[in-house]
């Protein structure tokens, strides 16, 4: 019998609390869930035998491992989660629920949970506009960044011109 667990996973640092955020995005994001959680066999630098180590869990399927190393790094947006939705209300939903849970908006679909973990909530209709290219794509691109959260209909209008 082989191994089942996945050959590659997503490391994300937290300072003691990756069981809070791994318990959030399997609350908020369909096929999530928070799979293992293990404890240190003895102390480590930023923790004591015990304490909760490492949390695997999953966000819309792909496999993640949140480690409590410490407040030493930080998360960055050279490093997100892109959510692909099909409507405004499914995209209302993930930004309303990452900002209104302590998070902060950005710009042009990107927001940032409490954690510090950067998110794009990206409507599939920007997407396809930005595919298409030409005069379709720099309406739609200029339309997004003028935004936060995306607004599908205004993407659809500036698509059409």
């Amino acid at each position: 019998m082989g191994n089942t667990k996945a050959k590659n996973t997503i490391c994300l640092w937290f300072n003691k609390d990756a069981q809070d955020a791994a318990r959030f995005y399997a609350a908020t994001f369909p096929d999530s869930k928070v799979t293992a959680i293990h404890k240190a066999p003895d102390d480590y630098p930023s923790g004591k035998e015990g304490e909760i180590l490492t949390v695997e869990f999953t966000v819309f399927g792909i496999p993640c491992l949140g480690l409590n190393g410490g407040p030493m790094f930080k998360h960055t947006e050279a490093f997100s989660f892109q959510i692909a939705t099909e409507t405004q209300e499914e995209t209302d939903r993930y930004w309303n629920a990452i900002v209104s849970n302590g998070g902060e908006e950005s710009q042009c679909g990107w927001c940032k949970d409490r954690w510090g973990i950067s998110w794009q909530i990206t409507p599939r209709v920007l997407t396809d506009a930005m595919a298409a290219g030409g005069a379709e794509a720099q309406r739609a691109f200029a339309a997004m960044m003028e935004m936060g959260k995306i607004n599908i209909a205004k993407i659809e209008t500036a698509r059409r011109g």
